[in-house]
């Protein structure tokens, strides 16, 4: 089992930055995959972000590409999503989830085995 604990998440206006956090615990040995996904109220669970444990590649969707940067910090087992010109539309609960599966499609969430519980983004306008 693979444990997840998100923070950073808040209060912020529009154009400002946030980075939130995802420390991994637990059998974090054979993770293939992390990524971060977010839920706005009334919406679908959306892809934004996504990195290889291993060789650092890393995936982003349209909406937040040249937004957002994902990194993560092999030796504190913890991923980053940087968030930077945040508009109110980014305003969602934020989902860090983890994979080992090499069958992993880094978009799909049904895909991720393991979530974290969620952080409160919320941008004013």
């Amino acid at each position: 089992q693979v444990q997840l604990v998100e923070s950073g998440g808040g209060l912020v206006q529009a154009g400002g930055s946030l980075r939130l956090s995802c420390a991994a615990s637990g059998r974090t040995f054979n993770t293939y995959i992390m990524g971060w996904f977010r839920q706005a109220l009334g919406k679908e669970r959306e892809f934004l972000a996504a990195i290889k444990w291993s060789s650092g590649t890393t995936y982003y969707a349209d909406s937040v590409l040249g937004r957002f940067t994902i990194s993560r910090d092999n030796a504190k087992n913890t991923v980053y999503l940087q968030m930077n010109r945040l508009k109110p539309e980014d305003t969602a609960v934020y989902y860090c989830a983890a994979s080992s599966s090499y069958s992993t499609y880094y978009a799909r969430s049904q895909d991720y085995a393991y979530w974290g519980q969620g952080t409160q983004v919320t941008v004013s306008s």
